[in-house]
């Protein structure tokens, strides 16, 4: 399978996986398998297979910004990375609706953070925290802190 093909399934795979978690409340269980486990780990096969075909041609590493570039410049490899922010991203949004769970946090609520983390990564996870802290202050008896 060529890094174009496996960007090609990656993509509308993910995508399958944010919107179980945007469903989450309509199916749980079958939301935290697909998005959380299923996908993740697929998305685990693609990225071990394309780093063990590609890493030895690709040149660069990790020690240096233009390292780094020298090596996403291969195809493979930059589908290998685009691999890892797929597989982390989805693998935070399903710990946010988890937790967000756990901690009564309304669904319609944490809509926007997905969102966030689908397209940013981290800007979602940050604003998830604030907003579960936030509102762990408004919460009689509840400990104020962070999930």
């Amino acid at each position: 399978m060529t890094p174009e093909t496996i960007f090609d399934i990656a993509n509308p795979l993910a995508l399958l996986g944010w919107i179980c978690l945007a469903l989450a409340p309509l199916a749980p269980r079958a939301a935290h398998l697909v998005a959380a486990r299923i996908i993740p780990l697929t998305f685990a096969v693609f990225y071990i297979a394309l780093v063990l075909v590609y890493w030895a041609q690709a040149g660069g590493g990790y020690g240096s910004l233009s390292e780094v570039m020298t090596l996403l410049a291969n195809p493979g490899m930059a589908t290998a990375g685009w691999i890892h922010f797929l597989a982390f991203d989805l693998f935070v949004g399903a710990w946010i609706t988890q937790d967000a769970v756990k901690r009564a946090v309304p669904h319609l609520a944490i809509l926007p953070c997905l969102g966030l983390t689908f397209m940013f990564g981290p800007a979602g996870l940050l604003a998830y925290l604030t907003l579960a802290f936030l509102l762990s202050l408004r919460r009689p008896n509840a400990e104020a802190r962070l999930p």
